[in-house]
């Protein structure tokens, strides 16, 4: 066993990211429902929810699936995020890096370390 997790098509590693939403209680039918519905987004590595503490776990490639579309899906089966404030400063935090990731994930590197194109030096 080499102990390396596979991952679901179209999810990179480097751009894995692991999140908890709080849910408000929900009927139980349509939070079933979305979670088949987000489990199919193109981009998704797991999801899974505990019933005890309302707590939705999701796991997904930022730069393919941000938290907004994740919601959008709980909106449209009435299922709605927690209103209190840990929660809502948690979203704002998880937006905030899955823009980053993001952003970062089109981004060429580039170093100031190499040499500048048409110098003859050796590096």
């Amino acid at each position: 066993m080499t102990g390396k997790k596979e991952h679901r098509l179209g999810v990179s590693e480097a751009n894995l990211v692991v999140r908890h939403l709080k849910l408000e209680p929900a009927d139980g039918s349509r939070l079933l429902d979305a979670i088949a519905e987000i489990d199919e987004l193109y981009g998704l590595d797991d999801i899974s929810f505990d019933d005890r503490s309302h707590v939705l776990n999701i796991a997904y490639d930022a730069s393919r699936l941000c938290l907004d579309g994740v919601e959008d899906v709980l909106k449209k089966h009435a299922v709605e995020v927690s209103h209190d404030w840990w929660t809502r400063f948690k979203t704002g935090y998880y937006r905030f890096v899955d823009d980053n990731v993001k952003d970062n994930a089109g981004h060429e590197p580039w170093s100031c370390h190499q040499s500048p194109p048409g110098n003859k030096r050796k590096n």
